[in-house]
């Protein structure tokens, strides 16, 4: 018997409230650790790519097997708290704790004992993080909803991403620019356990399936996602996991060294971002809500591939441009075009999940949305940086200027994601049922 919610089944409105309080927590914590944890240690330790590099590699590989093992593990989570709560709750609460401590490291004053333990601090806070959200919160969200409202679900997610980004990006720059990193990494995570404290306390999961008596042992039914027969009964999805495999690894190429770019190569403030950014957010907003909307009722794969030339010609675009408003326009192009390809993706994505695996198979995503992408295109970012940047000294310590060749590198990249899309097939397109 299922234990899938019916199109009949409505979400609540505490599951509604629960489900904004946390994603907009959640993705503050994220859009705060993917851009100002790469400025913080520009700024404060070193201007040397290679650790910015090493610490979102890091982070990637540390969220991707903490969402892997931990999403196994909720999936087979049966407690009198429930089966996703305890991982939300207490994962929250302690990925504020870690995002207090993190600044702490710039006052070790050796650099090489500091990068080490930047890059060792970051991953403890992602997994906490990666436990809490990428694992139990997005299944979550998953066993709550009816296929006919997963559409209106990532809509409502991706509306709490944009709040979330325009108090991250407007708020960040501001507020570092007025008291510092430190009282802004130890509010943020003031924030983060307190709303998760708050929201994972009221937080309500639908009934749990039985125990099955027969049920393998956990890492036999850990091993399973790497097998073959996994692969063949899920070929839809992992073609669209090699799309986002693809379009993450262009994106990652430039994203960790934007800010640092702006800052350094063009010459804005940390406030004039704050504003550049909360008018990309805005105007982003603009297109991927109704986008979230349209995904289930039009082909994702046509909405998909435009919007993902659209994205990349605004990558290009921003490496060519200097003056505020024509950032902010170049910025829009590339951003919100590309969080619309996420909104189609993600939402068909959660169609092709294997309903009784949910949490496991989001692990999966991990390998090909973060893992890989955070390793190769930080890297590439990285070595072009070197080989092409402009020197330059911060607090004594050699480093560079990114220039730039990495949006448009990325850009390029970004676009061989149209071949897997090809392949999805015209059938594959439209809204899929479960499998």
């Amino acid at each position: 018997m299922s234990n899938s919610p019916s199109s009949s089944t409505r979400i609540t409105p505490r599951a509604w409230f629960v489900m904004a309080a946390l994603a907009i927590t959640g993705q503050i914590a994220w859009a705060v650790e993917n851009s100002w944890f790469n400025t913080f240690v520009y700024d404060t330790i070193t201007p040397d790519p290679r650790p910015v590099a090493w610490m979102v590699a890091c982070s990637a590989i540390t969220a991707t097997l903490t969402t892997l093992l931990m999403g196994t593990l909720s999936d087979r989570a049966h407690t009198r708290w429930g089966r996703r709560r305890p991982f939300i709750l207490f994962g929250y609460i302690c990925w504020g704790i870690s995002t207090i401590l993190f600044p702490t490291v710039a006052y070790i004053k050796v650099t090489s004992v500091a990068v080490v333990m930047v890059v060792l601090a970051d991953s403890l806070m992602t997994f906490f993080g990666s436990t809490a959200n990428d694992a139990a919160f997005n299944a979550w969200t998953a066993d709550i909803a009816a296929s006919d409202q997963r559409g209106r679900v990532e809509g409502v997610l991706n509306l709490s991403v944009f709040i979330a980004q325009i108090v991250a990006m407007v708020a960040a720059g501001m507020l570092i620019d007025s008291v510092g990193y430190f009282i802004f990494f130890y509010a943020l995570g003031a924030i983060v356990l307190v709303v998760g404290w708050v929201a994972g306390s009221l937080l309500r999961e639908p009934p749990q399936p039985a125990v099955d008596v027969h049920q393998r042992s956990f890492w036999a039914e850990f091993g399973e996602l790497f097998s073959l027969d996994t692969l063949r009964q899920n070929r839809a999805l992992f073609i669209l996991l090699l799309f986002i495999m693809i379009t993450s690894i262009g994106m990652q190429i430039s994203f960790p060294y934007m800010i640092v770019y702006l800052l350094n190569y063009v010459g804005i403030t940390k406030t004039d971002f704050s504003i550049v950014g909360g008018a990309v957010m805005v105007g982003s907003a603009l297109v991927a809500i109704p986008f979230g909307m349209l995904a289930d009722r039009w082909n994702k794969r046509a909405m998909m591939a435009i919007a993902l030339v659209v994205s990349s010609l605004g990558g290009i675009l921003l490496s060519l441009v200097k003056t505020l408003p024509l950032l902010a326009t170049a910025g829009f192009l590339w951003q919100g075009f590309a969080v619309a390809v996420s909104v189609a993706s993600v939402a068909w994505l959660k169609d092709l999940l294997p309903e009784q695996n949910r949490g496991k198979f989001l692990g999966i995503r991990m390998i090909f949305w973060i893992a890989i992408p955070m390793i190769i295109g930080p890297a590439i970012g990285s070595a072009l940086i070197q080989a092409y940047g402009i020197p330059t000294v911060s607090n004594g310590e050699a480093g560079f200027i990114p220039v730039p060749i990495i949006f448009q590198v990325g850009s390029l990249v970004s676009l061989l994601g149209l071949l897997p899309l090809f392949f999805t097939g015209k059938k594959h397109a439209n809204r899929l049922p479960s499998a």
